[in-house]
């Protein structure tokens, strides 16, 4: 038995009858060991034509962010991943969308299965709670994200972006994801920022929730160079990512105030720290939700369109400007856990699915 295997066996006891039972170190309750990565894709494999689709695709948006491919990528989908079917329901209407697009879009879907939450309280996500309405139960959490991201490839050929909210969790999923999003909260990790340096896909670093261009740059240049560290109980050491880039999503100031910066004058000012840091790939993604659009969904549309304004009237801003993130569902608007509405979110409001395909499509004609 690997010696990290055998330190946490370490910290249960076992009953008369063989039974294990929790052991409590550190204040925590030792309730169950889970799956490692290898064993869990030993149950979940992806097969050659899954594995193949993923490739390509990752090809495509990596290509994207080396300017190689001027289409604008859409990274879009639910706040939260909380329903299976819904949520598959939801990246199958994509796919037409797509194809009508696909000389000007690149589109990503969002299946985000954990959320961050500002407290620690409330809707953790699919990785914590399968059914929102019940305990959580992280043994079937990890199944069910990864049965979710292998049932998008499956079915409509999509692979798609995943929040890492824990790193270490990264490794469930780092063969079926081709975006990676760290989170303003985690930007200022500095494991978030050591394991982005050793993913292989592109990774956006939003503006931490005080909207300091610093944290996120430095997290970007932090994740471009290779570092060695400590990685789920090895050494490891990572080549860099040469792909990770910024993502603005507002930011909010000292009186608790949600305030943009998605403004002409804040992608000048992001170009202006992107020619003096000469990091690789500069790139842009405009988060058109959370306090860009002070968690208004609807206001997603006019964002996006300013935004593209400003590329048109300035190189620099169009040059480093890679696509939008996009917060939508089935149905406008947002729900309680239980709410009981099909395709309804139960973490921040989302875009309804008809203004969304509206929306799309408005954007490839601007293209």
């Amino acid at each position: 038995m690997p010696a990290l295997l055998q330190k946490h066996s370490a910290l249960t006891t076992e009953s008369k009858n063989g039974d294990k039972k929790e052991t409590k170190k550190m204040g925590m309750n030792y309730e169950r060991q889970l799956a490692i990565p290898a064993e869990l894709k030993e149950m979940y494999p992806l097969t050659a034509k899954m594995n193949a689709a993923i490739q390509e695709r990752r090809a495509k948006l990596e290509s994207i962010f080396e300017g190689r491919d001027n289409r604008l990528i859409l990274i879009i989908g639910p706040c939260s991943a909380d329903n299976e079917d819904s949520v598959m329901d939801y990246i199958g209407r994509l796919v037409g969308v797509q194809e009508n697009v696909a000389d000007k879009v690149f589109i990503v879907p969002r299946i985000y299965t954990n959320k961050p939450r500002t407290t620690a309280e409330g809707y953790k996500g699919m990785l914590h709670q399968p059914d929102p309405t019940e305990k959580p139960n992280l043994f079937k959490g990890i199944e069910a994200t990864r049965h979710m991201h292998m049932r998008a490839v499956m079915e409509t050929g999509f692979a798609c972006a995943d929040e890492m909210l824990y790193t270490e969790n990264y490794a469930y999923l780092d063969d079926l994801l081709i975006y990676v999003a760290v989170g303003a909260r985690s930007v200022e990790d500095q494991q978030h920022r050591l394991t982005s340096s050793g993913i292989s896909v592109p990774v956006g670093m939003k503006n931490p929730t005080s909207g300091d261009y610093k944290v996120m740059m430095n997290a970007i240049s932090a994740a471009q160079n290779s570092h060695t560290f400590i990685y789920r109980g090895w050494q490891v050491h990572s080549d860099g990512n040469k792909h990770t880039h910024a993502i603005l999503r507002g930011y909010t100031d000292q009186h608790g105030s949600m305030k943009p910066n998605y403004h002409y004058e804040d992608l000048v000012r992001l170009c202006d720290v992107y020619d003096e840091m000469k990091l690789d790939n500069p790139g842009l993604i405009v988060d058109t939700n959370h306090c860009n659009s002070n968690k208004n969904p609807f206001e997603q549309r006019r964002i996006i369109k300013e935004v593209l304004h400003s590329a048109r009237h300035d190189e620099r801003i169009a040059a480093i400007l890679k696509g939008f993130m996009i917060e939508s569902y089935i149905e406008d608007g947002a729900q309680e856990p239980g709410g009981g509405c099909y395709g309804k979110s139960i973490t921040d409001p989302c875009l309804g699915w008809e203004k969304t395909e509206k929306l799309i499509y408005e954007i490839a004609d601007l293209l």
